[in-house]
């Protein structure tokens, strides 16, 4: 059974960089210097695990914008993106915020869509990659 946690940088770092390399510098070729910023010590993050197995993660910004959304390659597919997404929109709700953003890479549209997000705005690229912002009100 999948369990979401939710936790501080100093806590998730040692779970979530590790599923964040493999995803997006590994697979996406974004730069590795990148992937990682000053950002995540100010951020919530959610990290999916399964028998003590980090699988997903994903943060959620002081402002009311997710990111850093990632699953493992072979855990893919079987709605553990939608769990943290799910849970990181619950700490939105939690925290009295009226919406949530989401810089989404062009290709994870249709799931942010399914979601309830809404896209805004012209495609730009961030790491080379086609992004969009979506937005979902709450």
């Amino acid at each position: 059974m999948v369990k979401i946690d939710l936790m501080p940088w100093g806590q998730a770092r040692a779970h979530a960089a590790p599923i964040r390399f493999a995803v997006f510098v590994e697979e996406q070729g974004v730069p590795r210097e990148l992937e990682l910023d000053d950002l995540d010590e100010r951020c919530e993050h959610a990290v999916a695990f399964e028998n003590g197995k980090a699988l997903a993660t994903g943060r959620l910004l002081p402002d009311g914008h997710i990111g850093r959304m990632a699953v493992l390659k072979p855990w893919r597919g079987r709605g553990i993106g939608g769990a943290i997404l799910a849970r990181l929109i619950e700490r939105v709700r939690e925290r009295g915020d009226k919406e949530v953003i989401v810089s989404a890479q062009v290709h994870a549209s249709a799931f942010y869509r399914a979601h309830g997000f809404a896209e805004e705005g012209a495609e730009y690229l961030e790491a080379g990659i086609p992004h969009r912002d979506m937005r979902r009100r709450l």
